[in-house]
């Protein structure tokens, strides 16, 4: 791991300015506040601190304010794609989503919540990621997907869907 890197990744957590080197997202589509718990290239947990004042809340739903479960899928994949950049030794490369499998979503996330975001890589062929992904609320298990993913080297955005 580059220097840089090993910076960002301190006793296997990652801050947001660590985890915004990795991935492009930004505001409003960061949904991610910090990593903790990294097994390099293996599994990480995430942290999403959900607010009322986050955009799709707005209309999702007027008056009983409940997080889109496709964000929380989105959340998943940056917690994927952070994993995937902090172990990679060097270069510009983005993460693409490229399917959704077994999506659950088993209860709200709204709010005031804090949602831990689990992910582990089930597989890896080449470029190509798979993971499972667990959002929990207060230990309770909130939604549920496999997913998989592809990494390119930055600049590549029109061989697949960006995420």
């Amino acid at each position: 791991m580059s220097s840089t890197k090993a910076e960002a990744v301190k006793n296997g957590v990652i801050d947001i300015n660590g985890i915004m080197g990795f991935i492009p997202h930004r505001y409003p589509m960061l949904l991610i506040d910090k990593i903790i718990d990294v097994v390099s290239g293996e599994s990480c947990t995430g942290i999403k601190n959900v607010t009322v004042n986050e955009p799709h809340f707005q209309g999702h739903f007027p008056g009983r304010p409940i997080m889109p479960g496709v964000l929380i899928i989105e959340a998943m994949a940056q917690t994927s794609a952070t994993l995937v950049m902090a172990g990679l030794e060097e270069g510009r490369h983005l993460v693409y989503f490229m399917t959704i499998e077994s999506a659950r979503f088993r209860k709200p996330v709204v709010p005031g919540d804090r949602m831990l975001i689990k992910v582990k890589k089930d597989r890896q062929r080449g470029n190509v990621w798979k993971f499972r992904g667990e959002a929990y609320v207060d230990d309770v298990l909130c939604a549920e997907a496999m997913y998989t993913a592809m990494l390119l080297p930055n600049g590549m955005e029109d061989a697949g869907n960006a995420s």
